[in-house]
C-alpha cells in the first residue's frame, strides 16, 4: 500500500473540474439503472459498466478535491500499516511514529522485526489528536477574549 499523496498538476485540476461538473450534472438529471448503481458509457468504445452509487460519491469527492489542487490519499479500512506509511499519513517523521508506538500512544504489534499498526488504531489516534488540538485552541481563544487581546 502506498499512502503517499501527490498534488495534482494544473492540467489535472482542469480535467478534474470538467469531469466533476459533468458527473454532477448527469447525476442530477438522470436516474441510476438499478437501485444504488450508476451506469457509465465510454463514448469511444460504447462499452459500459455499472458502479455502486457509493463509488460514484467517492469519485465525485476525489474530483472535487483534485479540482481544488488538493492531494488525495485513499486508505482501505482493516489494513495494517508500516511505520513509514503511518508517518506519511500523519505527516510526521518515521522516528516520531516509532516514539509514539514505544510510548504506547498508538497500539501496534510486531511481524518479525517490523512494527505494524492497524489503520483503525491510527485513525483513532489521529482523531484524538485533532480533538485535543481543538480543545487547546478553544481554551486559548477563550483566554484571549477574557483578557481583551483583540482576537
Amino acid at each position: 500500500m502506498n499512502a503517499g499523496t501527490e498534488t495534482p498538476t494544473l492540467k489535472d485540476q482542469k480535467i478534474a473540474k470538467a469531469s466533476f461538473d459533468i458527473l454532477i450534472n448527469e447525476r442530477n438529471s438522470s436516474r441510476s439503472t438499478k437501485k444504488n448503481r450508476v451506469k457509465l458509457v465510454f463514448q469511444e468504445t460504447k462499452n459500459s459498466l455499472e458502479l455502486p452509487e457509493k463509488a460514484v460519491s467517492i469519485l465525485k469527492e476525489i474530483l472535487l478535491f483534485m479540482s481544488e489542487g488538493k492531494g488525495i490519499t485513499l486508505i482501505p479500512t482493516g489494513i495494517e500499516l508500516s511505520t513509514q506509511e503511518a508517518a506519511d499519513i500523519l505527516q510526521v517523521s518515521r522516528p516520531h511514529v516509532v516514539k509514539l508506538l514505544e510510548e504506547g500512544k498508538i497500539p501496534y504489534h510486531k511481524a518479525g522485526s517490523h512494527r505494524r499498526i492497524s489503520q483503525q488504531d491510527l485513525t483513532t489516534y489521529e482523531l484524538a489528536l485533532k480533538s485535543t488540538r481543538k480543545a487547546s485552541l478553544d481554551y486559548l481563544a477563550k483566554q484571549a477574549q477574557e483578557e481583551n487581546l483583540g482576537y
